[in-house]
């Protein structure tokens, strides 16, 4: 599974600099030069981590950091020109993870997106290890205690979805096209009735997680302590 990494800044040759740096790396870029075309992308892709600048049209840094805190359950760097004691401040109560003001080290800024990923435990691998439950995307099987459990195809890509990014809400719109694919023309409710299949199948065999509806919005999985 490659990473997934949002650029959100409105300068075009920063933009240009951290592409080249990023896909030299492996990750999978998206770009935004506004806050409002980052708020978009997030609602309608998977992303791993994301780096915002402050000053941008539209929706700023403060705002689009708030929001996907609210949200989203990823990484942030806020990459920016302000480098007053009291912006800084204000970008870690916004929720950032790590702030870095420009100019900057590109090989530093990649350091401190591998280490917020590992602190994520976001990994670039086919298997998800939910506790006891693990997952495997490649040959579709998931097993619960070392015993197999069978799932249809799409009960397996929904749960599989949901927990490579535990804590992460998605919204039914976002499941359904990234499980059932962007031409799919079915009601959201396809989702609705998969996530109860899905908690009926496990009730019985696992408490490892737990599918959270977030009422009005979608669902989220959350992983359990032992």
């Amino acid at each position: 599974m490659k990473l997934n990494i949002l650029i959100a800044d409105d300068d075009n040759h920063i933009r240009e600099l951290l592409r080249f740096y990023l896909n030299k790396e492996g990750y999978v870029v998206f770009e935004a030069d506004n806050g409002e075309l980052a708020a978009t992308i997030l609602e309608n892709n998977s992303v791993h981590l994301a780096i915002i600048d402050v000053m941008m049209p539209l929706k700023d840094g403060w705002e689009l950091c708030e929001e996907i805190r609210r949200y989203y359950d990823i990484p942030i760097i806020l990459l920016t020109a302000k480098g007053e004691q009291k912006d800084k401040a204000k970008g870690f109560i916004s929720g950032t993870d790590d702030y870095m003001v420009k100019p900057f080290d590109p090989a530093e800024l990649l350091y401190r997106i591998k280490a917020l990923l590992r602190r994520y435990q976001v990994v670039s691998a086919d298997l998800i290890t939910l506790n006891r439950i693990v997952i495997n995307r490649r040959s579709y099987e998931i097993t619960v205690n070392g015993e197999l459990i069978e799932l249809p195809l799409k009960e397996f890509e929904l749960l599989a979805q949901l927990a490579s990014h535990p804590g992460q809400l998605f919204t039914r719109e976002q499941l359904l096209r990234q499980v059932w694919g962007a031409d799919y023309n079915g009601d959201s409710r396809t989702i609705d009735v998969h996530i109860k299949r899905i908690r009926d199948r496990f009730i019985h065999v696992s408490d490892n997680f737990v599918i959270t509806t977030v009422r009005g919005i979608g669902y989220k999985l959350e992983v359990r302590s032992n």
